[in-house]
């Protein structure tokens, strides 16, 4: 039976990190939308300190707090109460600057900090709190963008299908970092790390069910690089135009998801604040369409596990906008309001 409300949890940048960067929202939200019409409302909010991304676990949220200076960054534990309100079970501090992605495998949450390059394990207890960090692994590098890959860029945690290894996009030295997770021992394995064209930056990337297609979002040229598994290693197979001909502004590739049903790919692209949809058809995307989100600064976005709803999150216009996905993989807006402010990420 198809539920008629979601309730779910949109982070907020609180502060500002640099001069054009940041935000003036209240922490995170807790919201709930009418699966009918797409309509989202504001059910409470809890203020934490630039809560970037968050991933959850059953009961519990494990909550990022995106802020350059090392004593200050943190990774919070909240129990969630059955009226969905937070409760804080505790809290630990991440040594390294912007922490700005989190996901979780076999009991334990593992952190990538954008400002240090470096990755973090944080094993968690029976009661689903944060022990201290147990492994901390720094990248080293640079690419050729001077501006943006002088140095390592760890960006996202993203957990293989199968269960034993993870990948980190690193933006600032064109690699994805494969590391292996197994009888709670995390080792780097530098043999399987992938190597992207220079100047790229890759940012955030998915894999479809089976775990042998993967597909990452380049920030820096806003492309998304096709890859597939061959002989244990991903290699490049494809590098797709997520842009318009027209656009000639300098990109900003942000979010990448793939559908429940393996069909449809979708990224989000800032400077021009699109949705790009792409359809999967063996090892080729094609692209259908461009949705203009209308907005500003599309920063994260994420699918419902339903397949049926798309819900974006505009940064800088402060509004968070409900797109229905069609069967045709097509999105069409439904609903958008400007209650949440300086929204940034979405978990359900």
């Amino acid at each position: 039976m198809n539920r008629r409300t979601e309730i779910f949890f949109i982070g907020s940048y609180t502060e500002m990190l640099a001069e054009d960067f940041g935000g003036k929202g209240e922490g995170i939200y807790t919201v709930e939308m009418n699966m009918m019409t797409g309509q989202v409302k504001v059910l409470s909010t809890y203020f934490l300190r630039n809560p970037a991304y968050f991933v959850r676990k059953e009961h519990f949220l494990y909550v990022v707090s995106e802020l350059e200076n090392p004593s200050e960054a943190k990774i919070t534990a909240f129990y969630i109460k059955e009226d969905h309100q937070l409760e804080f079970a505790n809290v630990q501090n991440v040594k390294g600057s912007l922490p700005c992605h989190v996901n979780i495998l076999n009991d334990n949450v593992f952190v990538a900090c954008y400002g240090s390059g470096n990755v973090l394990n944080f094993p968690l207890t029976e009661d689903g709190e944060i022990l201290k960090s147990k492994y901390d692994f720094h990248h080293v590098g640079s690419s050729i963008n001077a501006d943006r890959q002088e140095a390592p860029h760890a960006h996202q945690i993203a957990i293989h299908p199968d269960g034993k290894h993870f990948f980190v996009p690193d933006l600032g030295i064109d690699k994805i970092k494969v590391y292996g997770f197994e009888n709670e021992i995390l080792k780097p394995i530098p043999e399987l790390d992938i190597v992207i064209t220079e100047g790229l930056g890759p940012r955030h990337m998915v894999f479809n069910s089976k775990g042998d297609m993967a597909y990452v979002m380049n920030e820096l040229t806003g492309t998304v690089a096709v890859l597939k598994l061959h002989n244990a290693k991903f290699e490049c197979i494809s590098l797709n135009k997520a842009l318009p001909e027209t656009f000639t502004e300098t990109p900003a590739g942000s979010a990448i998801r793939i559908h429940p049903n393996g069909k449809y790919l979708y990224t989000a692209n800032r400077t021009i604040d699109i949705l790009t949809v792409f359809q999967i058809e063996g090892d080729n995307l094609n692209l259908l369409n461009y949705q203009y989100t209308n907005g500003k600064t599309i920063r994260e976005f994420h699918i419902t596990t339903n397949g049926l709803w798309l819900i974006a999150c505009l940064q800088d216009s402060n509004e968070v906008v409900s797109y229905h996905i069609l069967e045709n993989g097509l999105l069409e807006e439904r609903n958008r309001t400007n209650t949440i402010t300086s929204p940034v990420c979405v978990c359900f």
